[in-house]
């Protein structure tokens, strides 16, 4: 607890109005009075204040296309849908504004927006939100890759795209369940890889290692598309790093994007066929690194943690973060990178 002191009547006055305390009105801020004076009169203009203090009152379209305009690049990503409930999008021009918005490079950067927050919001947007508009954030899904920490040396990320890829990432929770899928996150790793670094390898695998054209101009849906048209079957996580050993392939990190139910890989004896190629992959590369991102995280996994072996549990756009920071040799792979905690999308 705190009890902060006003340093001036006017911020005594702000004070006393969060607390619901007696103030004086004349001393409060522009937009505090703005506000006042819209919730005193609706005909009043809109206050440009975040639209949550304006939800208990009657907003009519009108009100909400005004939101709309003066909403920041971040609150208008969170809030396409809310838009179109409202009727923003019927008004003419304003499709049109809010796209421009969404895919202005500049206002992208400033909001240092990552991959996956686009990601999730194109697949979060209804129906009745407008083509342009999701075309918008397809633009900005691009140049969001620019916020992707570059990768050095030969990367190799082994994508799994068997049947259970196709579940929601977030699993299925009442009232929390997404739509966007695991085979859609992997989508997004690997061309958020490619680039930054075009010697990254990319080899989706299920029972099978799939021989694949991703073309790194392509855009991240596309590239989605191509991938979850793979789908189908069970999952050998050891099968891709096999085919890397029969080529004798040298590298620098292995990353792996899965939801790790590798029902098909076979064990023998103690451990799993995953570390057992891995343990070959290493004898070759000993300086290499491997990365098991866990979309889904459960109680087991398919290698074990050690120093040169990162388990990294659920998905956000911090992953990439942690992605460069071990490859640089700069976090430990002593402990499980539990769920982290997601970009609020």
């Amino acid at each position: 607890m705190v009890h902060p002191q006003p340093a001036n009547p006017e911020r005594a006055a702000f004070y006393a109005w969060l607390i619901g305390k007696p103030h004086e009105a004349a001393l409060l801020p522009e937009a505090i009075k703005a506000l006042e004076r819209f919730r005193n009169d609706v005909a009043a203009p809109v206050p440009d204040v975040p639209f949550q203090l304006l939800t208990a009152l009657p907003l009519r379209p009108q009100h909400w296309v005004a939101i709309a305009c003066q909403a920041p690049w971040q609150m208008t990503r969170m809030n396409l849908n809310t838009f179109a409930r409202h009727e923003v999008f019927k008004v003419g021009g304003m499709a049109q504004r809010i796209a421009e918005r969404l895919r202005d490079p500049a206002a992208i950067r400033r909001a240092r927006a990552f991959p996956y927050q686009l990601l999730s919001a194109y697949f979060m947007t209804g129906e009745s939100v407008p083509e342009r508009v999701r075309d918008a954030l397809q633009d900005a899904l691009e140049v969001s890759l620019e916020n992707v920490p570059a990768l050095s040396g030969q990367v190799y990320v082994l994508l799994d795209v068997s049947g259970s890829m196709a579940s929601p990432v977030t699993g299925h929770r009442k009232g929390a369940t997404t739509t966007v899928r695991c085979v859609d996150v992997a989508a997004l790793v690997a061309p958020a890889l490619l680039a930054k670094n075009p010697a990254t390898e990319i080899l989706p695998f299920d029972t099978q290692v799939h021989m694949h054209r991703l073309n790194r101009r392509d855009s991240v849906l596309t590239n989605a598309q191509k991938l979850a048209e793979f789908g189908g079957g069970g999952t050998d996580c050891g099968l891709p790093l096999g085919l890397l050993n029969h080529r004798g392939a040298t590298g620098d990190l292995v990353i792996y994007v899965s939801d790790n139910e590798s029902w098909a890989d076979p064990q023998r004896g103690r451990g799993t066929e995953t570390m057992r190629q891995w343990e070959q992959f290493r004898a070759r590369n000993p300086q290499a690194r491997l990365v098991c991102i866990d979309l889904q995280p459960y109680g087991t996994v398919q290698a074990q943690t050690r120093d040169d072996v990162l388990n990294v549990g659920g998905f956000s756009d911090a992953v990439f973060e942690v992605l460069a920071r071990f490859a640089a040799g700069q976090l430990g792979g002593e402990h499980w990178v539990r769920e982290i905690e997601a970009t609020e999308v």
